[in-house]
């Protein structure tokens, strides 16, 4: 049973840093639970404000749902009494309630709810996706602006009007008018997250438009560097904020525009480099050439 009511969770979850642990494989690909609850105990011994299970960043568009419901399981299990633990819900509209419902048996907290499946829908539609999820669960959901399911800011509306359980808005696409809009008219109804690829690069400026809050890939490997820079970034310290970017992230982003899905890759390469291997990536992502490796290796030594 969730330890928090919807809006608790968001107060929590606003007003600190958040990540996606990556889902550890084994040497064939399948779940590797031993050592995900090891990066997990790590994660959870920084003052992290939520942990997703499942999510993007853990390769939950890979995971079959019993798969998924195993990971939020164990994620619960080993630092659910430290850290909030929220699991992600997507697929059709019946495949979301499904995920939704065995997160809250599994103990979540909230649900991300990432966009349907490949069909595209206009915003009545999405109204509907939405509210079936919300009316399937009593946790916190959190709706995720990206791809297919670009929410208007009236829409956002009407469905904070119909279920107090939703609690958030992240955005993955970076238009800072519709944000502007969706912020202008929920004001603190919700809290908001940046869930841009590499966050960070974007977070001092969308903090001015009411993004409190994002969630780092990067917490997974340098957690203490991530920490720092949203500090920063809280701080308003365009300096210091300016400096990790030189020095660390854009860098990073080089490397991570090398290939196409290396924004998950590079996070399992980065555990790689510190000695915390997490395993491969499943197809259709490809791991890290050995180069790209060596590079990344070699920008966290210099931070480190």
């Amino acid at each position: 049973m969730a330890k928090y009511t919807p809006q608790e969770l968001a107060n929590a979850l606003k007003e600190g840093l958040l990540s996606f642990p990556v889902t550890s494989f084994d040497a064939q690909l399948q779940f590797d639970e031993e050592n995900y609850r090891k990066h997990l105990a790590w994660q959870a011994s920084f003052p992290v404000a939520g942990l997703f299970a499942a999510g993007g960043t853990g390769e939950g568009f890979s995971l079959t749902p019993s798969e998924s419901e195993r990971v939020v399981r164990a994620a619960v299990d080993e630092v659910g009494a430290r850290v909030p633990v929220l699991a992600s819900a997507g697929g059709s509209t019946a495949q979301a309630i499904e995920n939704a419902r065995a997160a809250e048996a599994a103990g979540a907290e909230g649900i991300l709810l990432l966009p349907p499946y490949l069909t595209e829908a206009d915003q009545g539609g999405l109204i509907e996706h939405v509210s079936a999820i919300c009316s399937a669960t009593s946790l916190g959901v959190i709706i995720y602006n990206r791809a297919n399911a670009i929410y208007k800011d009236t829409t956002v509306a009407a469905l904070a009007d119909r279920h107090e359980n939703l609690i958030g808005f992240k955005d993955g696409v970076g238009d800072l008018e519709h944000d502007a809009r969706v912020y202008a008219k929920l004001g603190d109804r919700l809290f908001y997250l940046g869930g841009l690829p590499t966050a960070e690069t974007f977070a001092l400026p969308l903090l001015q438009l009411g993004m409190s809050t994002y969630s780092s890939a990067m917490y997974n490997f340098v957690p203490q560097f991530a920490l720092d820079f949203y500090q920063d970034v809280r701080n308003n310290d365009r300096v210091a904020v300016n400096k990790k970017l030189n020095e660390f992230v854009i860098p990073y982003l080089d490397i991570r525009d090398r290939v196409k899905g290396y924004s998950v890759s590079i996070v399992k390469g980065g555990l790689d480099a510190i000695g915390r291997s997490a395993g491969g990536v499943r197809p259709p992502l490809q791991n890290l050439a050995p180069q790209d490796l060596a590079d990344l290796t070699a920008l966290i030594a210099r931070i480190s």
